[in-house]
C-alpha cells in the first residue's frame, strides 16, 4: 500500500468531489483517479462509488478514511516530537479557527505568550467570521459559539458569553431618558448571523446607522458615538469609553466550545494549545459573565 494513495483517498474523503481534491492537491483529475483505483487493488476493497454527480464512499471506504485519518494523526504526531519523543519540546504548527471578534478581543493577548513559551512551536490563528473545518483538516483547534451535532469531535466547555448594550455615556443617557435608540450592527453580507437576526427580531424599526462585520468593528464605532451596539461582555467592558446601557430586552448568553479531532485526543502539540485555551477561559470566566 503507498501512502501517496492514501493521502489522495484522504483528499478525496475530506472535500467530497473528484475536482476539490485535485485542487487541494494541486494535481489532475486523472491522478486522482489513478490513485484511488491504486488503493482499492491494494487493498481488495471498493471504496468509492462512482456516479454521474460524484464520488460516494462505500461503508469500506468509511472505515478506510477513518483508519486513514488515524494513520496520517500519528504521522504527524511523529513529525512534530520526533522519533525519539523525549517529552521536552513542544514543537509543530498548530492551526486554531475562532470567530473574529473572539480572536482579536481576547485570543491573541492569550494564544501568543504560549508561543514565547514553547520556541518550537507556531500557532496560525484563523480570524473567519465563517466557521473553518475540523473534518477537512484546515484547522486543528475551533472555538465555537455553537455545539456540533455530528462529527468524530472532542467537544469541551468553556463557559458563558453574556452580551449586554453598550454605548458611550452620552449616547446611554439619550436612550435611557426615553430617545429611541439608533444602533451600531451587522453589514448585510453577515445579516443571517445569530446576533445580528437577533437585533433585527428585537428592534425591528431601529435605525442601524454604522454596519460592520464583526463586534470589534462594532465595538469601535459605537466608541465614536455612532450609536448602541450589541456586544460581548468581553469585549465591552474592555473598550475605553463605553458602558453598559440600561436598556431591554437584551440578547441571551451563549456557550462556548472547544473542538479537536477525536484523532487528535493524543497528539501532544494540539493537546498542549487546548489546555492552555480551557485554562484561560477558566481563570478569566468572569470577564465572560453578566
Amino acid at each position: 500500500m503507498d501512502w501517496e494513495d492514501l493521502r489522495v483517498f484522504l483528499a478525496l474523503g475530506r472535500h467530497g468531489s473528484l475536482s476539490a481534491a485535485a485542487r487541494a492537491l494541486t494535481v489532475n483529475h486523472a491522478t486522482i483517479s489513478r490513485r484511488i483505483q491504486a488503493l482499492e487493488d491494494s487493498l481488495g476493497e471498493k471504496l468509492v462509488d462512482r456516479r454521474p454527480d460524484g464520488y460516494v464512499l462505500t461503508a469500506a471506504g468509511r472505515r478506510a478514511l477513518a483508519a486513514a485519518g488515524e494513520m496520517e494523526a500519528a504521522a504527524q504526531s511523529l513529525a512534530r516530537e520526533g522519533v525519539g519523543g523525549d517529552g521536552v519540546a513542544v514543537r509543530g504548527l498548530v492551526r486554531v479557527n475562532a470567530p473574529p471578534a473572539l480572536s482579536q478581543g481576547f485570543l491573541i493577548d492569550r494564544l501568543a505568550p504560549l508561543a514565547v513559551l514553547h520556541p518550537g512551536l507556531d500557532i496560525d490563528l484563523a480570524t473567519d467570521l465563517r466557521a473553518v473545518s475540523l473534518d477537512r483538516h484546515k484547522a486543528d483547534i475551533a472555538v465555537r459559539l455553537t455545539r456540533p451535532k455530528d462529527g468524530d469531535f472532542i467537544v469541551k466547555p468553556l463557559g458563558t458569553m453574556g452580551f449586554g448594550l453598550y454605548g458611550t455615556p452620552s449616547v446611554c443617557e439619550t436612550v435611557e431618558t426615553g430617545s429611541d435608540p439608533v444602533f451600531v450592527g451587522f453589514d448585510e453580507e453577515s445579516a443571517d448571523m445569530p446576533d445580528a437576526l437577533w437585533l433585527a427580531q428585537r428592534f425591528p424599526r431601529a435605525r442601524v446607522a454604522f454596519r460592520a462585520n464583526n463586534h470589534m468593528s462594532q465595538a469601535i464605532a459605537a466608541r465614536t458615538g455612532a450609536g448602541l451596539a450589541v456586544l460581548p461582555h468581553y469585549i465591552g467592558r474592555q473598550v475605553p469609553g463605553l458602558r453598559a446601557c440600561a436598556l431591554e430586552p437584551v440578547r441571551e448568553p451563549r456557550e462556548m466550545w472547544l473542538l479537536i479531532r477525536g484523532q487528535d485526543r493524543k497528539d501532544r502539540v494540539i493537546r498542549t494549545v487546548a489546555d492552555h485555551l480551557q485554562r484561560v477561559f477558566e481563570e478569566e470566566r468572569e470577564l465572560f459573565l453578566t
